[in-house]
């Protein structure tokens, strides 16, 4: 039976031209419909750029006539006896973290939830919901604010993970929230998982170096519908919501197992193993059959038919799996049947049908491009590639590799794109940027 993704299945109307999570209306990173610019910089079809404060590596998501991004402020405040990385002992004992740990926070951080108007990019409110002396630092590319909202049209849910989840109206006020505790991330590499919303039920993914969970929600008044324990390590990765057989199931990936549990009651319902370590990427999927993939200390990508139960490793239900030059942070887009995806954080593309495997093209080097941390999005016929250094490179949705623009940007980004209607909307080190041709 045919999968759907139900991220778009609201009791509110979603505008066919939102993008209302961090992969999209489908959650799988297209935007049907639509067809925002293939050509873009500073000047060219630039509608707005508007700077934010603070930092953070979440996509913006957009509803009706607003776009909504999360963000952490530094507020200048110090807080005494605060101790910068390297001084910290682990709980094994010695220092904690490496060269790509970043330093603990001396200061208070204000996390707070932004929306922005659609046409002009002016602020139009910016709420405040925790402040506090982050508990552990984070990667050094990136900054305690990398999880992205998810909107239902009428509310926008803001999860920053250790500083709680949040119930936002369409004007800022806030109308609930949890506290779940604080994660404890491998090697302080902080937090980044986004929620997932089906219907009435939000879940969050909390996997950390501590007691593991996955747990859903009531979208009205966030009250606990259940809580699933696990046994992982830290996961960066966003659960992903399918229908089959009539019956809505959560698909989290992660390093020892890909488990998938019944979204009205979280019984698990299957799992499988085969993937590698510090999973990030959001599975995907379509007619049946899930896409998970990692790419840390290895490369799996597999494809897994739904309609099991229990353990489904080496099983028929695995239909094949790819062990070459997967992502390590990118996820990939599913697009007119076929994954495409990058090679761990590096600008080369891999194209792969999604029915059997068959390979199209194996890594090839994206031109003009070097790190990528951001997702590929696919829309009007197009892929858009976007790189650390400000390169966003458009190839056509194709068989092979066909570049048609390379457009430059004076922005770093972290952050995956949004596509909502004939507008791109990029999210910078410092400021968000909304595309759309001009006429």
């Amino acid at each position: 039976m045919k999968t759907l993704l139900l991220l778009s299945l609201f009791t509110s109307a979603v505008w066919a031209g939102d993008w209302s999570s961090w992969r999209g209306p489908q959650h799988d990173g297209t935007a049907p419909g639509a067809k925002p610019p293939v050509k873009f910089d500073e000047k060219t079809n630039l509608k707005w750029k508007v700077e934010v404060p603070g930092s953070g590596a979440s996509t913006p998501i957009v509803s009706g006539g607003r776009v909504f991004v999360q963000t952490a402020v530094p507020t200048g405040r110090k807080v005494e006896g605060a101790k910068p990385a390297g001084e910290e002992e682990s709980r094994g004992g010695g220092r904690r973290g490496g060269g790509l740990r970043g330093v603990d926070p001396v200061e208070e951080y204000r996390f707070a939830v932004l929306c922005l108007d659609r046409e002009t990019g002016k602020v139009l409110w910016d709420r405040t919901v925790r402040e506090e002396l982050p508990h552990e630092g984070h990667h050094r590319d990136h900054g305690f604010s990398s999880h992205s909202p998810v909107t239902d049209g009428e509310h926008v849910y803001a999860w920053f993970g250790s500083r709680g989840l949040y119930c936002l109206g369409m004007d800022g006020t806030v109308k609930w929230s949890k506290d779940l505790g604080k994660m404890r991330t491998r090697n302080g590499f902080g937090e980044g998982t986004s929620p997932a919303l089906s219907g009435d039920i939000l879940v969050v993914n909390w996997d950390h170096e501590g007691e593991d969970f996955v747990a859903a929600f009531h979208r009205s008044d966030g009250r606990e519908l259940w809580r699933q324990a696990r046994d992982e390590e830290t996961t960066w990765t966003t659960p992903l919501i399918v229908e089959h057989g009539g019956k809505r199931q959560v698909v989290v990936a992660a390093t020892k197992r890909i488990r998938s549990y019944d979204l009205e009651t979280g019984r698990e319902v299957w799992s499988c193993g085969g993937l590698t370590g510090n999973v990030v990427p959001t599975p995907v999927a379509a007619d049946g059959v899930v896409y998970a993939l990692s790419g840390f200390r290895g490369a799996a990508l597999l494809a897994i038919r739904l309609g099991g139960s229990g353990d489904l490793t080496e099983t028929e239900s695995v239909l094949w799996r790819h062990e070459k030059r997967t992502p390590y942070v990118p996820s990939a887009v599913l697009a007119g049947g076929k994954l495409y995806f990058h090679s761990g954080n590096d600008a080369y593309l891999s194209i792969v049908e999604a029915k059997d495997g068959r390979v199209l093209l194996e890594a090839e080097r994206i031109p003009g491009m070097s790190g990528i941390y951001a997702s590929p999005v696919a829309a009007g016929g197009h892929l858009y590639f976007t790189g650390r250094d400000g390169v966003v490179v458009v190839a056509k949705q194709s068989d092979r590799l066909e570049v048609v623009a390379t457009n430059r940007l004076e922005e770093a980004f972290e952050a995956s794109p949004a596509v909502a209607g004939n507008e791109i909307f990029l999210r910078g080190h410092r400021a968000v940027y909304c595309f759309s041709e001009k006429p």
